[in-house]
């Protein structure tokens, strides 16, 4: 299921059902958009023991205003970039906050609420949808497709399509750089929930560690939180009326029923019981049924 999918509509002549994955000629960004609105903080202040005492570390601030803009997005881009380059993960906090974590967090989390499981996304002549498949933690790939494939805009969507963490060193910084798109414009990204988008996976493959890790002792409350905004991103997407996305690609002969609507939040709609087949073929493509339970494959399935 691993790989990265960067695909436009218009070369799209079917749904995919895994994940695809184009060449791009990838140009790093620039690095002076670290000027925008750059708030630096001395190692020295935060760990006189860091070895990196002499190094003046950007500091991401939440808007006054609470509303993001492009400028906000790039000095948001450069930094992480630099602190990945520059700055231990045990350092991280001195780059983003636990404060700022959690309001771009619980921003985001909120305007996912209101979509539905299946989002529909429908693009006019002018527009090309890049759909774009595991990124596992590779902060500088995505930040290099960004580049390549052009920022998101008013004829430019995006569809993230699952599997956003584990595996790579940078899966939160990857993770928060999507949010903050998604709340910047939320009509043109989207993302999709991935199967390493849940407890399981990332207490086993890595990104549970490494937000321990960069965070400490509020390490658990910034897991807890990436955890509850999982469970509030769609499933699937429907691009143009014709193009079917999904983590998980195609069901298998397995029989849709529909479900009554609930008056609880849209995460607690899906359920593992009774019948939990449906929900795990939409974010899983590699498991086998034996008898009566799940068992999950990994590398050639």
């Amino acid at each position: 299921m691993d790989g990265d999918c960067a695909a436009s509509l218009a070369s799209l002549s079917s749904a995919p059902t895994g994940d695809t994955i184009t060449d791009c000629a990838l140009a790093c960004p620039s690095s002076n958009s670290l000027s925008t609105q750059p708030t630096t903080t001395s190692l020295a202040e935060q760990n006189p023991s860091s070895s990196l005492v002499q190094q003046q570390v950007p500091t991401l601030k939440w808007p006054k205003n609470s509303e993001l803009d492009l400028n906000w997005i790039e000095n948001l881009i450069s930094t992480l970039d630099w602190s990945s380059k520059n700055l231990p993960p045990s350092e991280f906090p001195l780059v983003l906050p636990v404060q700022a974590l959690d309001t771009l967090i619980l921003t985001a989390s909120k305007i996912l609420h209101k979509e539905p499981n299946c989002p529909t996304i429908n693009p006019d002549e002018s527009s090309s949808v890049v759909v774009v498949g595991d990124i596992h933690g590779q902060l500088h790939d995505l930040i290099f497709l960004l580049n390549h494939a052009g920022f998101p805009s008013q004829n430019r969507f995006f569809v993230f399509n699952g599997d956003f963490v584990d595996r790579g060193a940078w899966g939160l910084e990857t993770f928060l750089l999507l949010l903050a798109w998604k709340v910047f414009m939320p009509d043109r990204v989207f993302f999709l929930r991935g199967n390493h988008e849940s407890k399981f996976c990332t207490s086993i493959y890595g990104f549970m560690m490494e937000v321990l890790t960069k965070y400490g002792d509020n390490g658990k409350q910034v897991y807890r939180k990436c955890l509850g905004c999982f469970k509030e991103l769609p499933l699937a997407s429907i691009i143009a009326g014709c193009v079917y996305t999904a983590h998980g690609g195609l069901f298998r002969s397995i029989p849709l029923v529909p479900s009554k609507r609930s008056k609880q939040k849209k995460s607690c709609r899906v359920s593992f019981n009774p019948e939990p087949k449906s929900y795990l073929l939409v974010l899983w493509r590699n498991y086998l049924e034996l008898e009566g339970r799940f068992l999950i494959l990994h590398g050639k399935a």
